[in-house]
């Protein structure tokens, strides 16, 4: 167990603010280690493009290989590497991940952020990353694969929720607030 560390775990649906949640945490001290990564990396070592259905495909087969933490377990190693004692993992996915980082991590704490479905559309839509829905149905077979791996779980019981509804900047105020908080504990 690794607890010099503090180590922050992120979830949300796609689009819900997970990239300014990592911006924010970067302005403060923290290196990211992106668990997104590790299953577009994998798709490209098969050879794939990334869809948001291979994207999906990879991400459902090392599960069902590795187990359900399998993303979680090849990201460990990623966070060992970190330069600095304050890391946020951005993107997990299942209940099944946020044990393996508390496996190995004494200081894990969970941070879901929200926005409706509407919201998050929007977002991904005008985003246009190469995993991103094109359209409505697209986005809505993405949110459901999300939600059969058991990102609902993962929210669900995080210690903290910031929801991403409103101004960027006032987003950014209670995330900092958040982070801040989370910081005094750990120093305790």
């Amino acid at each position: 167990m690794t607890a010099e560390k503090l180590v922050l775990g992120l979830t949300g649906m796609p689009g819900s603010g997970k990239s300014v949640v990592v911006k924010v945490a970067k302005i403060l001290g923290y290196d990211c280690v992106a668990m997104g990564d590790v299953v577009r990396e994998e798709a490209k070592v098969r050879g794939l493009e990334p869809t948001p259905e291979n994207i999906g495909h990879v991400m459902l087969q090392l599960r069902h290989m590795e187990g359900t933490g399998a993303i979680a377990t090849r990201s460990i190693p990623r966070i060992e590497k970190t330069k600095t004692q304050k890391v946020i993992v951005d993107g997990i996915r299942s209940l099944p991940e946020v044990e393996e980082f508390r496996k190995h991590f004494q200081k894990f704490k969970l941070i879901a952020i929200h926005a409706s479905p509407e919201t998050r559309f929007k977002r991904l839509y005008h985003r246009r990353r190469g995993d991103d829905a094109p359209d409505w149905d697209v986005f809505y077979e993405r949110d459901m694969r999300e939600l059969s791996v058991g990102l609902g779980g993962a929210i669900a019981l995080a210690e903290y929720v910031i929801v991403n509804e409103g101004p960027v900047a006032v987003t950014k105020a209670t995330i900092k607030a958040v982070l801040r908080k989370v910081e005094q504990k750990w120093t305790k």
